[in-house]
């Protein structure tokens, strides 16, 4: 069983030059503690996301860090040219020592389409040809220019003078929401992760690991399958979950902002509106560690996941607060689910 955290990066109220001082706290922590991963959402002009540059954020995040894993989850594909992204993804890949790993995305949000001047009409069709163009040229050394410069329409073959550290790319990463696209990521060697509940992971996992047989022949190089919960840890239960009620509320109320705004419908994948929803839907659990741990092994097992992220940093919750919620989580929490996990 592997550990990480998924981070909206979503505001707390606090100045932003003291948040990315929290933040960056929060992933040296991770990083002593031995979580794998640190997965970070990609959004604009909201609440919802302060690392609107993943590149940047992660770079900062690299220079903190020395064992953790980072990465996108994901890349809004469509609001980037790929020939800039993919040597961004070789820089950050490289400041790391091959400790990147990458994720991509059509992007969510039509409103944060149209900031940068883009039809959502058009994100699929977009995402598919420029993840084609990344993943190739990320794999060969070379970047297809072919009809993307109109000055220079001869320049298919443009050099890609950094490459990446780890070869061919930087391990994969899909946000599953269905069987269909849980097949498409094995088929693409990606790991997944699902922050939709439990019993309906299982499903995509179980699609999965078939894909992946038929694709790969065999479960030996099977990569992860994550499971995304809201945590908060606390040594007094009742106080975990007032402090988790209070902080998700301003959150919840992140998520939708951009949409509230502009008087257009809630988001897709929409989440309760207050704590104890999401807890009854077994997607959020705060209390002891003893609680946490004991409810989370029930929801992995019942996902058959094989990676534990957490998304234990969110709404107004500020330093100290992460900071012994983490803490509980690394000591406590985490040596007790891998225990029974090896146990099962």
């Amino acid at each position: 069983m592997e550990f990480g955290v998924f981070d909206h990066v979503d505001a707390n109220g606090a100045p932003l030059h003291e948040y990315y001082t929290e933040r960056m706290k929060l992933v040296r922590q991770l990083d002593a503690l031995g979580f794998r991963g640190y997965h970070i959402a990609e959004h604009h002009s909201t609440p919802l996301g302060m690392a609107p540059s993943p590149t940047v954020y992660l770079s900062a995040v690299a220079q903190n860090t020395k064992r953790l894993r980072f990465g996108p989850l994901v890349f809004a594909l469509p609001l980037y040219h790929p020939f800039r992204l993919v040597q961004e993804i070789c820089m950050v890949d490289q400041l790391s020592e091959g400790r990147l790993e990458i994720g991509f995305g059509r992007g969510a949000s039509p409103i944060e389409a149209a900031y940068f001047g883009n039809d959502h009409a058009e994100a699929e069709a977009t995402y598919r040809e420029n993840l084609d163009r990344i993943l190739a040229a990320l794999s060969g050394g070379g970047y297809d220019g072919k009809n993307t410069f109109e000055k220079f329409r001869t320049a298919d073959d443009v050099p890609l003078l950094v490459e990446p550290y780890q070869k061919p790319h930087p391990p994969l990463w899909y946000g599953v929401h269905s069987t269909e696209s849980a097949e498409r990521a094995a088929s693409m060697g990606s790991n997944i992760v699902s922050l939709d509940t439990a019993e309906e992971t299982r499903t995509f996992a179980d699609s999965f690991r078939n894909e992946w047989i038929d694709t790969h022949g065999s479960l030996e190089t099977l990569p992860l399958i994550g499971l995304g919960i809201f945590v908060y840890v606390d040594p007094d239960g009742q106080r975990a979950v007032e402090t988790a009620q209070r902080a998700y509320k301003v959150w919840h109320d992140s998520f939708n902002w951009l949409f509230r705004r502009h008087d257009l419908a809630i988001p897709k994948h929409q989440r309760p509106d207050n704590y104890d929803g999401m807890a009854t839907q077994g997607r959020a659990i705060a209390g002891t560690p003893d609680q946490v741990a004991e409810f989370l092994g029930e929801r992995l097992r019942t996902a058959s996941a094989t990676y534990m992220v957490a998304q234990i940093a969110f709404g107004d919750l500020r330093g100290e607060e992460i900071q012994r919620s983490v803490q509980l989580f690394g000591e406590q929490v985490m040596p007790a689910l891998r225990d029974r996990s090896a146990a099962a």
